[in-house]
């Protein structure tokens, strides 16, 4: 019997913020499919320790938000693998406060990591996916790309910044077969939520589990989704058969938002 040849073999895939949580499903997805996956992320070791379980990976160091060490890294993953076939932005950063007492410091470093990011990828991607007439990016954005939470305006204007981007980068790329989407999970089983769950419980007096309540009741199946599901959609947007789907948000939010 013919073996099946894996979806994405022979395909070189970037994922930023690729150590823990959520990027961590999504490279393990992309390897599994064929890929031959670059780590990205700020902490090295992290990123060492998901490479060295797969079977083609490379760990590299990189701070999104400076367009040197961005260039640098990509740079690093081509000679490695190649001209890059996927991106997968997902590095990103939230930070709490009321609009009126965010200071200019948490308000910049909000777009630096979740907009000027994604920017700096998708321009390292592009030339190269743009010559070889193929190419997928995903941004993982958040449900915060379509709608407002409040405490986190900051944030909220930068994902609603990088999903305006990927709109717009799709048109531009749509007839060089490049396709552009986000992907909008709800409120995630994370690190970065249960840092959430910690601050509702410092802040409010609330208990775990009344904080977690009150993250998972915008969710109409009442509970956080899972790393691997958000990693699901991603793959499905990357694999064969999705080539008509671009400037796309997909919501995984267990129909938070539709």
């Amino acid at each position: 019997m013919k073996q099946t040849q894996p979806v994405l073999a022979g395909k070189h895939a970037v994922v930023t913020g690729g150590g823990t949580g959520i990027g961590a499903a999504i490279v393990a997805a992309l390897a599994q499919a064929g890929a031959r996956v670059s780590l990205m992320g700020r902490t090295l070791a992290t990123l060492e320790t998901g490479a060295s379980g797969l079977d083609e990976a490379r760990a590299i160091a990189v701070d999104v938000t400076d367009s040197d060490s961005v260039a640098t890294a990509f740079q690093q993953a081509r000679d490695t693998f190649g001209a890059v076939d996927i991106l997968i932005n997902n590095a990103g950063q939230a930070l709490t406060a009321p609009a009126h007492k965010t200071d200019d410091r948490q308000w910049r470093q909000m777009l630096a990591v979740n907009l000027d990011g994604v920017f700096f990828c998708c321009r390292e991607v592009l030339p190269a996916m743009r010559q070889a007439k193929r190419g997928r990016i995903v941004t993982v954005a958040s449900t915060a790309a379509v709608k407002g939470y409040g405490y986190v305006s900051a944030y909220c204007a930068a994902k609603h910044g990088a999903l305006g981007l990927t709109r717009a980068l799709a048109l531009e790329n749509a007839g060089h077969n490049i396709t552009v989407n986000a992907v909008c999970p709800g409120y995630t089983e994370t690190a970065l939520v249960h840092d959430a769950i910690k601050t509702i419980v410092e802040k409010t007096g609330r208990s775990e589990a009344q904080a977690l309540e009150e993250l998972t009741r915008s969710n109409p199946q009442g509970r956080l989704v899972l790393p691997e599901e958000v990693a699901n959609a991603v793959l499905w947007l990357c694999a064969p058969g999705a080539e008509a789907i671009t400037g796309q948000a997909v919501a995984v939010a267990g129909g938070e938002v539709m």
